[in-house]
């Protein structure tokens, strides 16, 4: 008689925890695909409808009316699950599974040891770097004998602005900033902290003559913030004279403190960078647009465990459960993009059951149709980076090429915080408190960013599944308790920071899929099966969502006690 599946649940858990083999050869030549639409995320598959017939609504958090450039425009899917038909079925098994015997059976200093542990850098050598050098056989794709992907080469070693020092001093380009963290999954109390940089590319760096200026790199740093967000951004008083492009948009060449926005092509108003890309662009070869990052542009996201500090706050863990790689290879102009926009509409329309192709490959990465190549590393069995499969990357591509809420096709650039946020928002989550005192920003609307989220979705998840939210926040009727909203307005940290507990058991379930190597299942840390999660969709099935929410708009922030 064959054992019942609670037993041999119990007993693969268990054998999770026995020690990991050695690791198998990966082969980053198979590009097989068990989930053909691998870029529709597990949140899409939530139930918004309620056993009490309430409708929850996390679905605003990606799909909005888009703003130009972006002409996704896909406010209806809060209304529908438009999906392809080999995406009916849910393909993320692993959040149908229970792993609570193996988290219980985990001890709370092991997994602060693992968590704690460094897997990119030791001393001066970047791990991930150093074996790439000379990659595996599996994982030189085009059998050339070297890497041709991105080679991590951020040290996040900051200084007092948020510029990314090599050991010898020499500044490698990458800047971090910090942002207020994007709706539901990526919150600390879900299972994840993550940290963002970007570097533009070397024109940008460098003066008129070509040698590296810092002062040029922080205006054109500034000049692209301002382009992304459409706003003015506060500037150190600069001699504009120097570099003969009027900052502030008063008519004269004088101290700018600050980068104004006013890019109106059709009504004859431009915006201009500095040094040797304002030189490149006034001859065409570098490009600049409203909601467009500059052709070069790159971004480095790392994904890590939430380590609790034992005072009530946390911070990130010194382990990357990933290390996420964007690079704008080729511009493409607003004209470029509708019309790409409208042939995937076509595309939708003339094949609705068709999944989404993106090329490209493991080593040199995947690209969006939009100028960018996308490029992960993921922990191995034993904890190590390796590169991601190409299985693995088609996850992050539907997220990055196909939403209305991005910008270029990226999140969090447009919530960097500004002034008077500590150096106007550029510095990393290591030199202050995180994310505590951190205010709700008010959107355009006037409410909080994170209240309205919390009376949309009815949870602090997509899922619906979080517990120590839902305990904190909602009353017994579902009602965000106005006590707490309050609490919220001045400390987002209340909501976005789990319990020393839950920080724990999260980090726990996440490991047990490291060790069973199980990512293209599910990279969600849940612990037991949420319940508002489908196994299966109709075509065009209703949300129950009648009337779509719009995109909250550039976000006005408070900084508090963690400035």
């Amino acid at each position: 008689m064959p054992l019942p599946l609670k037993y041999l649940s119990a007993i693969a858990a268990l054998c999770v925890l026995l020690p990991v083999p050695p690791a198998r050869a990966l082969d980053l030549t198979d590009d097989t695909l068990a989930n053909a639409t691998a870029y529709i995320p597990p949140q899409c598959y939530t139930r918004t409808r309620a056993a009490n017939g309430a409708v929850h609504n996390p679905c605003y958090a990606c799909h909005v009316a888009s703003q130009a450039p972006n002409y996704v425009d896909d406010a209806d899917l809060q209304s529908e699950y438009t999906f392809p038909q080999p995406a009916q079925d849910n393909h993320w098994v692993n959040l149908f599974k229970d792993r609570s015997l193996a988290v219980h059976l985990m001890g709370d200093e092991d997994i602060l040891s693992y968590i704690r542990t460094d897997n990119y850098r030791r001393g001066d050598t970047l791990l991930l770097a150093a074996r790439l050098r000379k990659p595996p056989k599996g994982w030189d794709v085009d059998g050339n004998g070297r890497w041709d992907g991105y080679t991590p080469d951020a040290w996040f070693h900051f200084d007092a602005q948020g510029f990314d020092r090599a050991p010898d001093g020499r500044y490698t380009g990458w800047r971090a900033y910090a942002y207020y963290p994007f709706l539901g999954t990526f919150w600390p109390t879900n299972g994840s902290t993550d940290d963002i940089l970007i570097r533009l590319a070397g024109p940008f760096r460098e003066s008129a003559e070509g040698h590296f200026d810092l002062a040029v790199y922080r205006i054109n740093l500034a000049i692209v913030e301002a382009v992304i967000k459409r706003a003015d951004v506060p500037l150190p008083s600069t001699d504009e004279r120097r570099y003969g492009v009027d900052l502030d948009g008063d008519g004269r060449l004088g101290q700018a403190r600050r980068v104004r926005y006013d890019w109106a092509p059709l009504e004859g108003r431009y915006m201009h960078y500095v040094g040797r890309a304002g030189t490149l662009q006034r001859a065409g070869r570098l490009h600049l647009a409203a909601g467009l990052f500059p052709e070069g542009t790159e971004f480095l996201h790392s994904v890590r465990y939430v380590d609790p500090t034992g005072d009530g706050n946390v911070r990130l863990s010194a382990r990357l459960k990933e290390l996420r790689y964007a690079r704008k290879t080729r511009w493409h102009s607003y004209s470029d993009l509708h019309e790409a926009a409208l042939g995937e509409f076509k595309e939708q329309n003339d094949f609705p059951d068709r999944p989404s192709q993106f090329v490209g490959n493991a080593e040199r990465g995947l690209r969006n149709g939009q100028g960018w190549v996308y490029q992960g590393f993921i922990e191995n069995a034993r904890g190590d980076l390796r590169p991601q499969t190409y299985a693995e990357t088609v996850f992050c591509m539907g997220c990055h090429s196909g939403l209305g809420i991005t910008t270029d096709g990226i999140f969090s650039f447009q919530r960097k915080l500004v002034a008077p946020a500590r150096q106007d928002g550029w510095y990393h989550w290591t030199q202050t408190k995180y994310l505590r005192g951190l205010a709700d920003p008010l959107q355009a609307d006037g409410q909080g960013f994170y209240a309205a989220y919390l009376r949309a979705n009815g949870a602090g998840d997509e899922f619906r599944a979080n517990r120590e939210v839902g305990k904190r926040f909602f009353d017994a009727s579902g009602k965000l308790k106005p006590a707490m909203r309050e609490r919220l307005g001045h400390d987002i940290a209340l909501l976005l920071y789990p319990s020393r507990e839950r920080a724990l058991t999260l980090d726990k379930a996440y490991r047990i899929i490291v060790q069973e190597q199980s990512f293209v299942h599910g990279r969600d840390a849940t612990v037991t099966p949420p319940k508002n999660v489908y196994r299966h969709v109709k075509t065009d099935q209703s949300t129950g969502i009648e009337t779509p929410l719009p995109a909250p708009g550039n976000l006005r922030g408070t900084y508090l006690s963690a400035e």
